[in-house]
């Protein structure tokens, strides 16, 4: 697996302070995506031993919440494998951290496809980035047909559950009550 950077002490990806992996590799190709660099899977510096140790060390820290996984899509086929190894990994070590993944993959789709992976991941923001639906004033989303999704809730209740930061959960709406997320 190829990838573009490892952020520390990011605020923006996530709940808490967080680690992010930013992946390369992403086949959506969304329109007016932040990242088009990420796109190309060949593109980018190996993920090795050393990158892992690296992610490691910074969830070994007590004010970080957890690791964001970014890109490109971590789900992009050459990224899947890895990515679950890594999240199950995480999970075992470091049991009290949160993993959030971004995807352009939706949640229909991934609950069928790709229900090993969810095992492991906490937080998973799904659906393409869609220009003519940007929304600056959303949290943790570029734009309205996005989902913040709560995916262990999600897996207990069978039914897609939404992560509020400000609020109760949410179940099966596209907007938040409490705060509009």
């Amino acid at each position: 697996m190829k990838y573009q950077n490892i952020t520390k002490d990011d605020l923006r990806n996530g709940d808490g302070i967080r680690v992010v992996l930013w992946v390369s590799g992403c086949g959506h190709h969304c329109e007016g995506c932040q990242n088009p660099i990420t796109w190309d899977p060949e593109d980018g510096l190996t993920f090795t031993d050393a990158e892992k140790n690296e992610l490691f060390a910074e969830l070994e820290k007590d004010y970080v919440s957890g690791i964001t996984f970014s890109g490109g899509d971590p789900l992009y086929p050459d990224n899947e494998p890895v990515i679950l190894e890594l999240s199950k990994e995480i999970k075992e070590r470091f049991p009290d951290k949160t993993i959030w993944l971004y995807t352009g993959y939706e949640w229909s789709y991934l609950s069928k496809v790709m229900p090993s992976i969810l095992e492991y991941i906490d937080i998973l923001v799904d659906g393409r980035y869609v220009q003519a639906l940007r929304d600056t004033q959303l949290h943790w989303r570029g734009s309205s047909n996005q989902h913040v999704i709560d995916v262990q809730k999600s897996l207990e209740t069978g039914e897609m559950v939404l992560h509020c930061d400000d609020g109760p959960d949410v179940v099966q709406t596209d907007k938040c009550p409490s705060c509009g997320c």
